[in-house]
This record gives C-alpha cells, sequence and structure tokens, in this order.
C-alpha cells in the first residue's frame, strides 16, 4: 500500500537513496528547505508500508497572466519502486492543484535532452515539447521544456511550441 502525503522537514534525512539515480538533480538542503517553506502544497512524497521513501514530487507555482504556472522542479522515484505508475500519481497531484487550486494555465517541466525513457513518460502523460533550451544542464546538455495545458487554457496556447531553441539566459524567471 502505497501512501502520497505532503513532504516534511523530518524527509530529507530520509530521501537521499531515491536521489542515487544519475539523471535525478540533486540540490542543495537549503533549497529543498525553501520549496518546502513556500510552495509546501507542491512537494509530495510517496511512501511505501515501514515508512520506505519510494520516491517525491517537488514544484511551485510562477508567472504572471497567461504565464501563471505549476513547475515541477524535481520528480523521482527509487529504482525498485519504477513501473508502478508513481511518478505518473506524483505528476496528476502536481497537476491537479496547479489546475484547482492556482488555477494555472499550464504545467511545465524541463528534461535532459538524452533521457528518453522520462520524456516517453511525460508524452504519455500529455505533454509536449515546448521549446529546446540549448546548454541548460551544467552548460554542456540540452534541455527540453516540456508543457501541458490545463483547463483555464481553453485554447491551448501555452503548449504551441516554439520554432527555434532559445538559451538559458532568454528564460523567464520570477
Amino acid at each position: 500500500m502505497t501512501t502520497l502525503r505532503r513532504f516534511c522537514c523530518d524527509d530529507l534525512l530520509r530521501f537521499a537513496s531515491v536521489n542515487l539515480d544519475h539523471l535525478t538533480e540533486t540540490f542543495n538542503m537549503s533549497f529543498y528547505m525553501t520549496y518546502l517553506a513556500r510552495w509546501p502544497d507542491y512537494f509530495h512524497v510517496a511512501e511505501a508500508p515501514g515508512n520506505r521513501i519510494m520516491g517525491y514530487i517537488m514544484g511551485k507555482v510562477e508567472g504572471q497572466g497567461e504565464s501563471w504556472h505549476g513547475h515541477v522542479t524535481a520528480v523521482t522515484v527509487a529504482p525498485e519502486f519504477r513501473r508502478q505508475q508513481l511518478a505518473k500519481k506524483l505528476m496528476n497531484l502536481l497537476e491537479d492543484i496547479s489546475d484547482k487550486i492556482d488555477k494555472a494555465y499550464f504545467v511545465d517541466l524541463f528534461v535532459r535532452a538524452s533521457n528518453t525513457p522520462a520524456i516517453k513518460m511525460y508524452e504519455k502523460l500529455g505533454y509536449i515539447v515546448y521549446r529546446r533550451v540549448l546548454r541548460y544542464y551544467s552548460g554542456e546538455e540540452d534541455g527540453l521544456d516540456m508543457r501541458k495545458a490545463l483547463s483555464r487554457d481553453v485554447e491551448k496556447k501555452s503548449v504551441i511550441p516554439l520554432k527555434r531553441p532559445i538559451t538559458p539566459d532568454e528564460l523567464e524567471y520570477d
């Protein structure tokens, strides 16, 4: 039986094993604490019986006007718990919060252009490649900005792909 619940401070001491995958971005402790304090509704954990952390999602809500959106900062599932649709459940949770509570227009995320399994999973969840960001990861590897329109974006304007790649300095941040 898997439990989805809000991430709490104690989880910071228990989730390191989930981050061991080389494709998972890891951050310093203050980064996680900032997300936990500012966007607690966007930070959830999947927990197995015995309180073992199976995976987590962390994100935020940002932007202005029609760029108001939910953002997936990280979603990862420990290797031994993959192929159980945990990432899908965590993504659906973040999408529901973005859509129903924060009335966002879309959800976006960045993924390494080489991470084919993740790209395919996001596409199955309804995400499209909105744009390529050149040298997004450590100034070396390109990132794909993927988006999924939510119910507020009736005309689906937020997911009309850009025709050219951009550089990281062209990204809009709040």
